[in-house]
């Protein structure tokens, strides 16, 4: 069940990631784009979240495959957990709330990573 977990993790989050540091998807690029120009916040913080965002993929990925430690996995979750709160943050303070969801879902999938 864990790894399922993770799996889903890795998948949304590279993908997430992939388009913030590489804009290769337009429409969701621009859409993101678009948000972090309404929280104030320019292309060069979005490029920074998709970095962290990345090296939460890749913590998880070598949980999984390289290095079994579970601090390596809580590592992962955690920085993958932050970036759900710090979308939550400004999705609530800018935004409605639904507008959140995806963030919600993440966060609690990385809580549940890292609990189980």
């Amino acid at each position: 069940m864990k790894d399922v977990l993770v799996l889903l993790l890795i998948v949304f989050f590279a993908f997430a990631s992939s388009v913030k540091l590489l804009g290769w998807q337009k429409i969701i690029f621009e859409t993101q784009l678009a948000f972090f120009h309404k929280y104030g916040l320019n292309r060069a913080a979005m490029f920074v979240v998709g970095l962290i965002e990345l090296a939460g993929v890749i913590l998880l990925i070598s949980s999984l495959f390289v290095i079994e430690n579970p601090l390596v996995l809580w590592s992962g979750a955690a920085l993958l957990g932050a970036t759900s709160v710090g979308a939550l943050f400004f999705h609530f303070r800018f935004d409605r709330w639904q507008d959140g969801i995806p963030a919600m879902v993440t966060l609690v999938l990385s809580v549940a990573v890292s609990v189980l």
